[in-house]
C-alpha cells in the first residue's frame, strides 16, 4: 500500500513539473514576442544616437578648457599660470564660494603639493567676493566664468564700482578736451506727492 502511495505522489509531481515547464516556456515566448513588436528602440540604438551629440559637446568643452589654460599661462607669470595650478586653484575658490570648506581644504593640500602660490587663491577669492551680487546661484556658468575672470585678474572690480570712481586728472596742461564720462543709469525717481 505504501508503495502505491509513493508511485501516485511521484506521478502527480512529474505531471506538475511538466505543466510548470510548458507554461513557463509559453510565457517567455509571449514576452519575447511582445518586446520585439514594441516601438521602443533597443538600448544600443539610443546610445548610438546620443554618442555624436555627447562627443561634440565634450569636444567643445575640452577646447574651452584648453583655451582658458592657455589664456591663464599668457596672462599670469609664474606658477599660478601653470595648468595644474589654474585647475586646482579655480576649484578651491569655487568650493570656498559654495561653503564646501572640507573639500576645498583637501584640494588646497594638492594645490600646495604642486608648488602653486597660496596667495593667488586668497586674491582670487577676494575678487570673487566683490562680484557676489552678480553671481546667479542657479546658473553654474556665471560662477565658473567669474571664478576664471578673478583667477586671471584678481584686481578686477565690479562695473558699478569702476563707474563710481572719479576719472584720473590729466597730467599735462596741453591735453585734449576731456571726454564726457559715461552717464550712469538714472536712479529711480520718487513718486510725486499727492496734491492736497
Amino acid at each position: 500500500m505504501r508503495q502505491r502511495v509513493f508511485e501516485l505522489r511521484n506521478a502527480v509531481l512529474r505531471q506538475f513539473a511538466a505543466t510548470l515547464a510548458v507554461s513557463s516556456l509559453l510565457v517567455l515566448i509571449g514576452i519575447g514576442g511582445a518586446s520585439a513588436q514594441s516601438g521602443t528602440p533597443a538600448p544600443d540604438q539610443g546610445k548610438a544616437a546620443a554618442q555624436p551629440a555627447d562627443a561634440a559637446k565634450d569636444a567643445a568643452q575640452n577646447q574651452r578648457r584648453t583655451d582658458e589654460f592657455a589664456e591663464a599661462a599668457q596672462v599670469i607669470n609664474g606658477p599660478a599660470g601653470n595648468p595644474e595650478c589654474v585647475w586646482l586653484g579655480r576649484r578651491v575658490v569655487r568650493l570656498m564660494w559654495r561653503d564646501d570648506l572640507d573639500t576645498a581644504f583637501r584640494h588646497l593640500d594638492l594645490y600646495d603639493r604642486f608648488g602653486c602660490p597660496g596667495g593667488h587663491i586668497q586674491a582670487a577669492f577676494r575678487c570673487l567676493t566683490r562680484f557676489g551680487g552678480q553671481i546667479d546661484p542657479k546658473v553654474a556658468e556665471t560662477l565658473d566664468s567669474r571664478v576664471h575672470a578673478c583667477w586671471i585678474n584678481p584686481n578686477a572690480q565690479p562695473q558699478q564700482a569702476a563707474a563710481a570712481s572719479p576719472p584720473a586728472a590729466p597730467a599735462a596742461g596741453n591735453s585734449p578736451a576731456p571726454q564726457p564720462a559715461a552717464s550712469p543709469s538714472p536712479a529711480a525717481s520718487p513718486s510725486p506727492a499727492p496734491s492736497k
